[in-house]
C-alpha cells in the first residue's frame, strides 16, 4: 500500500471511529493487565460481565492473593480457560507484589516476564495504561492488515513491525484501536461488509475483487 494511501486509511478510520478505545472496562493498571490475561481466546464482552464483581472483591493484588486460585477459578469460569488463568493471575500478582511493589511494571520486558502476559498483552498494557506507541495485533489486526494490503505478514510479529514501520507517527498511538474496532465490525472474518467499508477505495482486497 502506498504512503499516500495509508494516510488516507488512517484519516477515514479516525474519522470513522472518533472515540476509538479499548473495550475492555478498567479504572487502573492493575483492572487493565487482568482484563486483558483474562481476554485472552475470549470477548471482551465476555470479560466485562466478570470483572465488575472480580474488582469489586479483588481491586489490589493482595486481595486477589488472599481470595486465592480456586475461588479465582470459580468467578472467571464463564471467560474459559480457567484454570490457567487463575493460575498465571495469581502467579502474576505474587511477582508483581515480589519484584515491583505492588505496581504495574511499564516495560515490555518486566511485562512479559508475568504469567499469562506475552508481547500482545504487553504491548496493550503500555499502549492502554502508560500511553506508549505500541500495536497489539490480535486476529482482528492481523486480518485487517493482510487483507487491505496495509502490512502483510505472515506472522503475527511481521505485522506488527511493518504496521510500526508504515504507521505515520501521527496515528501510531490509536493505530490498534482503529484496526480492532474495523475488523471487529465490518472487515470480519467472515460476512465482512465491503459496501459499508469506509476505506473500500484504499484497500487492496477490494481492488483485486473488482477486477
Amino acid at each position: 500500500m502506498s504512503p499516500i494511501n495509508i494516510t488516507r486509511l488512517y484519516q477515514k478510520l479516525a474519522k470513522n471511529l472518533p472515540e476509538a478505545k479499548s473495550e475492555l472496562a478498567f479504572k487502573n493498571h492493575f483492572e487493565l493487565l487482568i482484563a486483558v490475561i483474562l481476554s485472552t481466546q475470549s470477548t471482551d464482552k465476555t470479560v466485562n460481565k466478570v470483572t465488575p464483581t472480580l474488582f469489586a472483591s479483588c481491586p489490589t493484588p493482595v486481595a486477589m492473593l488472599a481470595m486465592g486460585q480456586s475461588r479465582l477459578a470459580t468467578i472467571i469460569k464463564p471467560i474459559g480457560l480457567a484454570p490457567a488463568k487463575s493460575k498465571n493471575i495469581i502467579n502474576t500478582c505474587k511477582i508483581i507484589l515480589e519484584k515491583h511493589a505492588g505496581k504495574i511494571p511499564g516495560t515490555r520486558e518486566e511485562l512479559e516476564q508475568l504469567p499469562g502476559v506475552g508481547r500482545k498483552t504487553a504491548n496493550v498494557v503500555l499502549n492502554e495504561g502508560f500511553d506508549k506507541p505500541t500495536i497489539a495485533v490480535d486476529t482482528h489486526v492481523f486480518r485487517v492488515s493482510n487483507r487491505t494490503g496495509l502490512a502483510p505478514g505472515k506472522t503475527v510479529l511481521t505485522t506488527e513491525l511493518k504496521l510500526l514501520e508504515v504507521t505515520p507517527e501521527k496515528w501510531l498511538k490509536n493505530a490498534h484501536h482503529y484496526l480492532i474496532l474495523h475488523g471487529r465490525y465490518t472487515c470480519k472474518a467472515k460476512n465482512f461488509d465491503c459496501q459499508y467499508c469506509v476505506i473500500k477505495k484504499e484497500c487492496g482486497f477490494t481492488e483485486k475483487t473488482n477486477n
